[in-house]
């Protein structure tokens, strides 16, 4: 390894060793805070580094990693996610009496998973980060161990997880016999060389079950609700986010290595499941009392929208990453309240119980009605322009009946949207609710950091020009 390969992977060198900072930190019995601080300055190391060696990019570190703009965007975009994610983990778990400390081990160890995916040119890094990812969600969502429903989805999510790895292992070993190479470009010089066979589809199709499955892509969408119902708030966060980010990103440099928008059969399959994740997505939503169940289903359309630029290949990646940025902001907002409103028994995610916050929690509804409002995709929101690059992006493809689908799914989905908000606004409950006593310090940077996410999707909303400029500049190298 030369030595800008090794600063090429510095960061995340960087991010694998805050695993291993915790656990010392763990041992020699430091506190909940102290463990909360340091994470929050390892991952701000992480970032630092990113930036420190952005003109050493793009390099390959053969065979297995590949450190360019695009892995620069996504991973950036994961570690802001996670520093959200780590400042609602400690409030959410200061009250509970489960032991917090180890939940920071198992956060960076996911995070370096999905972070590992961003960078992967090989089938044995994909594996080995997906592996990881999985592997730590595993435990993230069944932390609260007392709980029978968190029990109950980690458990689910275990035997679908493992289905779906024995699925990518499948395909990447017929992909194997039919090509002699794990590695990407190797694979599309085969396929150039000599055309996709039968088996070669079927290890696609087989890589695609199990990609379908972490994305949460209908028919592979069934343990989504389960899992964001009985998650802890910041883990589904976490989910909802950062793995998707990691899985959403391999598949963008797998899919451009070995051209599949340029397959029919390729195409067609996903276009079938883009529709269908809209139209069940927001269908199943309409009918949801449960906060977190409806924000999963709304995570399976809006995943249904991401898929239309996909389709689109190179010239949809840049609709894709801002619908991304966009995305993580609007949810971090919506689980940061849900995260502020939970109390020790449980989550705060029936709906009754935002019945009239505006009268209780000003700022805590003017946030969350931002959030869903930008989910929506109505003007002034973040949400806007990215629905808008998507559907220009689908326009300029010529992909008519995905842009039909879009905007109908979209106008049902406002629906749920706006009955959520007219609960926020109206008449309060009798009984009073018991409000949260936090450390001063946290509340304080919690409260701040959630506004500035409000900030940011109005900005992003008004002006989103600086972020796509930004985008084209580092997916340019």
């Amino acid at each position: 390894m030369t030595y800008l390969q090794f600063l090429a992977i510095l960061p995340f060198i960087i991010l694998a060793a805050a695993a291993i900072v915790v656990i010392l930190l763990i041992a020699f019995k430091q506190s909940h805070t102290v463990i909360q601080v340091t994470g929050f300055i390892m991952m701000c190391g992480v970032v630092f580094a990113m930036w420190y060696v952005r003109d050493t990019l793009p390099r390959q570190v053969p065979p297995l990693l590949v450190v360019d703009g695009l892995a620069a965007l996504f991973t950036g975009l994961i570690i802001f996610s996670v520093l959200v994610v780590g400042l609602l983990s400690y409030i959410y778990f200061e009250e509970r009496e489960e032991n917090p400390k180890e939940y920071y081990i198992l956060l960076f160890l996911a995070t370096l998973g999905s972070a590992v995916l961003t960078i992967s040119r090989h089938f044995i890094s994909l594996f080995i980060g997906l592996e990881l990812l999985s592997v730590s969600l595993y435990a993230l969502i069944a932390y609260l161990r007392n709980r029978n429903n968190a029990v109950e989805a980690g458990v689910k999510y275990l035997v679908l997880a493992a289905l779906s790895s024995a699925f990518l292992l499948f395909g990447m070993a017929l992909i194997y016999m039919e090509t002699g190479s794990m590695e990407f470009s190797a694979i599309a010089r085969a396929i150039d060389a000599s055309g996709m066979s039968i088996l070669f589809v079927m290890g696609i199709g087989l890589i695609l079950v199990a990609i379908g499955f972490k994305l949460a892509l209908v028919p592979f969408h069934l343990w989504a609700a389960d899992v964001y119902q009985g998650a802890p708030a910041p883990v589904t966060a976490f989910i909802a986010t950062v793995s998707k980010i990691g899985v959403f990103a391999v598949l963008i440099r797998f899919a451009d290595a070995i051209h599949l928008q340029q397959n029919v059969l390729a195409v067609t399959i996903i276009t079938i499941m883009a529709i269908a994740c809209m139209l069940v997505g927001n269908i199943l939503a309409l009918m949801q009392q449960n906060v977190k169940r409806l924000l999963a289903y709304s995570s399976i359309a809006h995943f249904g929208y991401l898929l239309v630029a996909f389709l689109s290949g190179n010239a949809g990646v840049g609709a894709a990453v801002f619908y991304l940025v966009a995305y993580s902001i609007t949810l971090l907002s919506a689980f940061g309240i849900i995260t502020l409103l939970s109390t020790a028994r449980r989550d705060a995610d029936d709906l009754s119980g935002y019945r009239g916050l505006f009268w209780r929690s000003p700022l805590m509804a003017a946030i969350f009605t931002v959030a869903l409002l930008s989910l929506a995709g109505i003007p002034l929101t973040a949400g806007f322009p990215a629905k808008f690059f998507i559907l220009t992006t689908g326009v300029q493809q010529h992909r008519w009946l995905l842009v039909m689908v879009l905007v109908l799914t979209s106008v049902i989905g406002l629906f749920y949207y706006l009955r959520v908000i007219s609960t926020l606004f109206a008449s309060p409950p009798l009984t009073p609710v018991k409000e949260r006593t936090l450390h001063p310090f946290f509340y304080v940077a919690t409260y701040a950091s959630l506004v500035v996410l409000m900030c940011l999707l109005g900005w992003l909303g008004v002006y989103p020009g600086f972020v796509v400029e930004n985008v084209r500049a580092f997916l340019s190298f």
